[in-house]
């Protein structure tokens, strides 16, 4: 049953990215991810697309892992400078910047990572993938656990893209108390209404922000889909970017709209423990 986690004290100011990264260009990358950071001026929080370092470019992530892996330590903890633009805005502005990575852990497991850049500058492979889609399989291992990252008094779930096309990964959120779920994603062009769908149904199920992260533009068949968009617990786009075109989405989430919607769609609460069960069959 879902773990009732106290309401935020204040509101919190997030951005949702959709850029284009460079395949195979990490230390490039980076540095146009600290741009992008410094566009979302005071957000505390600021969430890049799946694979963003590398880029979301399976040809080029299979032509060069050592280039494009990001190695962490047994702790999790990344010391990569490729890394040191983002460590520095993210000093200078105080904000956390979750962003897309293939991680190299020490056991030799290369994973789809969400890196998480905290206020100090530190660097932590926070999340690692759970649910691969189709040829990420061929080069990445699913992650283990999920993870729930603490803003101030918000909590957030982490996930990556087709994590959030399972009902199941965002409730997991709202069962350890998640007011929030951020989700770095690549979608490619074409995808359209199952990138709308999800993430505001996984916002209503839960009812709880979605920070939706998204690739954009590119080159056939790599091509995606931007529709960057931040939800609000009722799944309705407080801001959603154009379908191409590189762009920053900031909004404020606020508690108080949690609170309301908490009060008026009482799913959390109400699901059964064994919910639709037992079955029975019945004939027509």
């Amino acid at each position: 049953m879902t773990q009732a986690a106290p309401l935020p004290a204040r509101p919190l100011t997030v951005a949702a990215v959709q850029a284009t990264p460079v395949p195979g260009d990490v230390a490039g990358n980076a540095a146009r991810a600290a741009g992008l950071v410094a566009r979302a001026g005071a957000a505390r929080v600021v969430v890049l697309p799946e694979l963003y370092l590398p880029a979301y470019h399976l040809p080029a992530l299979a032509a060069d892992p050592a280039g494009t892996d990001v190695p962490a330590a047994p702790d999790g903890s990344v010391a990569d400078p490729r890394l040191d633009p983002l460590r520095a805005v993210a000093r200078d502005r105080r904000t956390t910047v979750v962003v897309g990575a293939a991680v190299r852990h020490p056991d030799g497991r290369r994973t789809i990572s969400a890196l998480v850049v905290d206020p100090t500058g530190a660097v932590r492979a926070g999340y690692d993938k759970q649910q691969l889609w189709s040829g990420e399989r061929e080069l990445f291992e699913a992650g283990r656990r999920g993870a729930t990252l603490l803003i101030d008094d918000w909590r957030f779930g982490l996930g990556i893209c087709y994590d959030g096309c399972f009902p199941e990964h965002g409730r997991a959120a709202a069962d350890d108390g998640a007011h929030g779920y951020l989700c770095p994603s690549g979608y490619l062009a074409g995808s359209a209404h199952r990138r709308d769908l999800y993430y505001a149904a996984r916002a209503l199920d839960n009812t709880m922000f979605v920070v939706f992260a998204n690739c954009v533009d590119g080159v056939d068949p790599w091509r995606f889909n931007g529709g960057a968009a931040i939800y609000d617990p009722e799944g309705r786009p407080l801001a959603r970017g154009a379908d191409t075109g590189e762009d920053v989405l900031v909004a404020t989430l606020d508690p108080a709209a949690l609170a309301a919607t908490r009060a008026a769609h009482t799913m959390l609460g109400d699901r059964l423990p064994d919910q639709g069960l037992p079955r029975v069959v019945l004939r027509g």
